[in-house]
């Protein structure tokens, strides 16, 4: 690709190939280049002109996985926001509600589905779905990139799909923290009040499956860090990331995950 308005200074291609020894993703960036990066507004430099060989002693280190897990309207995007817009690097948000953005109308509400078993005829492509959204993480990881994505897992469909230690095993090996969202059901109702103008049941009650939500998706309560957005903001909760990241203990919810059943 030549400069110009784009902000590239020189010609590179990306080259990605598997390795049967490690198992993993590498790239190479030809003819080193620097460009401003739009999102921070700082300089990215990228790798210089490297060999095969030099690229398998030292690979490309794995990006930051932060998967934030909880029910719609617990403030999940708001933390992504300000963990894209103040962490090091470069930070993707994979979020679901991005992927259900993205799903045909027919296949609606896609991997948003509601706990209850109310569409089992969709399920099976949920499980496709999610599967998918993780292997996409996976790879964008092994390239060097952080992901931070906000999701709703639960397992309460028509049969149990035992879609979350399935993800945990996409992920295998990868640094991965997962946050619990965590905001109780009369703030959660006065969010849907605000956004959707919508809440609660002709007779005042909180609807069956968001009632069915808010302890759905905390099965079965592994994880790294919990958080409350009803006691603090999106930025402090996004420090409590950055904090368990720079200072430990190393993240471990995913591989207990893998093993769940």
């Amino acid at each position: 690709m030549n400069g110009g308005n784009n902000g590239y200074n020189g010609r590179y291609f990306v080259c990605v190939w598997y390795s049967a020894k490690k198992f993993r993703l590498f790239y190479s960036v030809k003819a080193c280049y620097t460009h401003t990066n739009v999102i921070s507004g700082g300089e990215v430099g990228f790798m210089p002109n490297r060999s095969d060989e030099q690229m398998e002693e030292s690979p490309a280190k794995n990006g930051q996985i932060v998967i934030l897990n909880g029910t719609p309207r617990a403030g999940k995007t708001s933390i992504a926001t300000v963990i894209q817009d103040t962490f090091d690097g470069v930070w993707l948000n994979f979020g679901g509600s991005h992927f259900k953005k993205m799903t045909p109308s027919r296949f609606q509400p896609g991997i948003a589905l509601r706990p209850g078993g109310e569409s089992p005829d969709l399920e099976p492509v949920i499980v496709t779905m999610y599967q998918a959204l993780y292997e996409s993480i996976a790879v964008h990881s092994r390239l060097g990139i952080n992901i931070v994505a906000d999701v709703w897992h639960h397992d309460f469909y028509s049969t149990p799909r035992g879609i979350l230690p399935d993800c945990a095993r996409i992920l295998k090996d990868l640094p991965v923290l997962f946050v619990g969202v965590r905001c109780p059901i009369e703030v959660v109702m006065q969010r849907r009040l605000a956004t959707w103008g919508t809440g609660y049941e002709r007779d005042g009650v909180v609807p069956r499956p968001v009632r069915i939500w808010q302890d759905a998706v905390h099965v079965p309560g592994i994880y790294d860090l919990e958080v409350d957005t009803s006691v603090l903001s999106s930025e402090e909760c996004a420090g409590l990331i950055r904090e368990r990241l720079e200072q430990g203990p190393t993240p471990s919810a995913f591989r207990q995950l893998e093993a769940w059943v």
